[in-house]
């Protein structure tokens, strides 16, 4: 499993106007080829009297799957462009297509690859864009005079508070990165005196979002 992955923070879309083209760039993120080649025939149907629906997806935990198509748009023009942004931002499970609906000024192919390009980069600013990381949730119980002194340490830190919850003792439910592990065992041992007890619980991925 990767450590970390990066992707976008949600599907939608975002329409630019080039020339007196428009170009409607729809994202989404897919988790195989089949969900991507769906999502594609989706927007194709419902562009249906677009000139073009040109699109891109990479996905696989390293990028094994690669497609571009410039649907009728010169060879090279306008899938391999959209491409070229998804690995740049180094994005995983992603699918876009730009809808272009051609409005009587031709671009030339260097203005084609600028446009399609753009449409990409600019439709994921403003989405934005999530970081996951494979993370470990542990339970950390403490007597409640140590809660002030261990959120202190931890907000300072690199672990991350999911949960706290308040019986007869305080329970500090923490999300820790794989390789922070056994860190974070030492770290927190010493804040408390050894004054701790741990319990692990699920290995997930947690997201959060990416400032650009």
């Amino acid at each position: 499993m990767l450590k970390k992955y990066r992707t976008i923070e949600k599907d939608g879309q975002y329409e630019l106007d080039i020339k007196k083209s428009r170009f409607i760039c729809h994202v989404k993120r897919v988790d195989n080829e089949d969900e991507a080649l769906e999502f594609i025939a989706a927007v194709k149907k419902e562009h249906g009297k677009a000139n073009h629906n040109c699109s891109a997806y990479m996905i696989g935990d390293h990028d094994e799957i690669q497609r571009a198509h410039d649907d009728g748009e010169p060879s090279g023009t306008a899938g391999v462009p959209m491409l070229e942004v998804l690995k740049k931002k180094e994005l995983k499970n992603v699918a876009v297509v730009v809808t272009r609906y051609f409005g009587g000024v031709k671009l030339g192919a260097g203005g084609l690859i600028r446009a399609y390009g753009n449409a990409v980069s600019k439709t994921v600013e403003e989405i934005g864009l999530v970081e996951g990381n494979l993370q470990i949730e542990i339970q950390a119980t403490i007597e409640y005079p140590l809660l002030g002194k261990v959120e202190n340490q931890l907000r300072g830190s690199t672990y991350t508070i999911k949960e706290i919850l308040y019986t007869d003792k305080v329970t500090v439910i923490c999300l820790v990165n794989e390789e922070e592990k056994e860190s974070f065992y030492a770290d927190m041992i010493e804040w408390v005196s050894d004054q701790v007890v741990f319990q692990e619980g699920p290995t997930s991925y947690y997201e959060s979002k990416i400032s650009l």
